[in-house]
Order: structure tokens, then C-alpha cells, then sequence
């Protein structure tokens, strides 16, 4: 069984503050250490149920946030950014059995996680496919599915876990935090270390019961930038439109033209 794991920050246990989650900062230490701790229990999940080889996306800002020593032999680390519109499942194709979101967390526009954002906190205002809100785990779900690849399990706040839940039922969760304001919740992080692992065994172990989710024939991506100077630019792309001050939107029958777009539009 081949397993594919994208992890990122923001959802870990703990981590509530972007002192945090900045690679340059001195509180980042523990939040890293967590983050590499949360993927190695996904990767012994994954081989207790039978994984013989672990692809892992390190999929958080700089890319290189995980301590590679400390993953099992099984796995291959993947570290910064090739520029490749797959973004946080990079090097990801039909022959993975299934995909593990780990650390993910709550989309832009949100209130359940104080670092709640959609690819980018500095530009991006929201992000909607279809009119609806989207997150970076359904962006990076329905790349999978392009591949027949179901995620089968995602750890992170809880409210990334209710989307999930609402748009995947079949796929295992884990809410190791949930954000009040500024603030976070949060499960003991040995607690979120085990369940994770749990949570990846059981959500493996005897086939993959989860689906891919269903990619739309037609896609209306719509970005609200911070600033109209972007939005203004940023409508030049070729096939999108600036339709308000803040907002530009492509229309498309191909996701991956979607995936693409995203790495110029952001």
C-alpha cells in the first residue's frame, strides 16, 4: 500500500499564535517539533495498517518545517517548493492508494482557528469554487481526486474536521484544537499524537472506504484579494476578469487550469 501525507502547520496541536509558525522566530522550536510529531504517528498508523512506502508533503510556508531524521525508514520527504500546481500534494499520481491531510486548518473568512487563512494570509481576503468558501483542504482534495486518490483522514481544528465531515463523511478526523478568538483549545499533545496515529491505522487498515470527492464539470473560482491593486493585476491572467474592486474569477471545465491559475493568481 503506498500512502501519500501532506502536512501543514497552522492546524497542529498547540500552534495558535504566527510566532509560531514562522521558521525565523524563537517560539517556532516547539511548534515544529509538534508538527514532525504529528507526521511520524500518521506514517506508524499508515504502516501498522500495512503502508510499504510513505510519500510525505512538508507543505507548510518555507517547506522545510519537519525533522527528517525522525520519520520512519518507509517514508520520503519532500522539502520547499518545486513551483508545480499541485502545491501541497506535490509528486502526487494515480499509483497512491490514498492520501492523509495532517496539521490542516480552518479557511479564510473563518473564525475556528486564530491563524485561519486559504494559501495566503497576507493577500488573500477568501476564496470561493462555485460560490462556495473553499479551504486548502478541499483545494488539495479535489487535486487528489483528479488521480482517483481519496484523503481517508485529516488532523486538525475542529473546524476544518466539520467541513470534512460535511463534505467526506467516509473520511476519519481528529480535532486535536478548536479557536476561541484569539485563543485555541487544545488536546494534550501526546493525546493528539495518539489519536492521530489511531486515526490513520483505522482509517486504512482492511481498504480504503473513503471516496474522492466529486470535482465539478464546471468551476467558477472567485479570489477576494486585501488589496484592489492586486485584484487589479491579478485580472489580467488570461481567461480571468476583475469583477469587483477586490475580486477576480475564472471560469473552467479543467481543475487543474484551476490549480494552475492559483500560482499566478495568488
Amino acid at each position: 500500500m503506498k500512502i501519500y501525507i501532506s502536512a501543514d502547520i497552522e492546524g497542529c496541536c498547540g500552534v495558535t499564535n504566527w510566532n509560531e509558525a514562522d521558521i525565523t522566530h524563537a517560539e517556532y522550536a516547539p511548534a515544529r517539533a509538534q508538527m514532525t510529531a504529528e507526521v511520524v504517528a500518521a506514517c506508524e498508523g499508515a504502516i501498522a495498517a500495512g503502508a510499504t512506502e510513505i510519500l510525505v508533503k512538508d507543505a507548510h510556508a518555507s517547506g522545510r518545517n519537519l525533522i527528517g531524521s525522525d520519520l520512519p525508514r518507509q517514508a520520503r520527504l519532500i522539502r520547499s517548493w518545486s513551483g508545480h500546481p499541485l502545491c501541497m500534494v506535490q509528486e502526487l499520481d494515480a499509483c497512491f492508494d490514498a492520501a492523509l491531510f495532517i496539521g490542516y486548518h480552518a479557511r479564510a473568512g473563518s473564525s475556528g482557528n486564530p491563524l485561519a487563512h486559504t494559501m495566503t494570509s497576507s493577500r488573500i481576503a477568501r476564496m470561493r469554487i462555485n460560490d462556495r468558501p473553499v479551504s486548502e483542504y478541499q483545494l488539495h482534495a479535489y487535486a487528489a481526486a483528479m488521480f482517483d486518490v481519496p484523503v481517508v483522514f485529516l488532523s486538525g481544528d475542529e473546524d476544518i474536521c466539520l467541513e470534512v465531515e460535511t463534505v467526506s463523511p467516509a473520511c476519519g478526523t481528529l480535532a486535536v484544537k478548536k479557536g476561541v478568538g484569539a485563543s485555541t483549545v487544545n488536546l494534550h499533545p501526546a493525546e493528539a499524537i495518539e489519536g492521530i496515529r489511531a486515526g490513520c491505522q483505522e482509517a486504512l487498515a482492511g481498504g480504503v472506504h473513503a471516496a474522492p470527492l466529486h470535482i465539478p464539470e464546471k468551476l467558477v473560482l472567485e479570489v477576494d484579494y486585501k488589496d484592489h491593486q492586486l485584484a487589479y493585476a491579478r485580472g489580467f491572467y488570461p481567461g480571468a476578469e476583475q469583477t469587483s474592486p477586490l475580486t477576480v474569477r475564472l471560469d473552467a471545465t479543467d481543475y487543474y487550469e484551476v490549480l494552475r491559475a492559483l500560482r499566478f493568481l495568488l
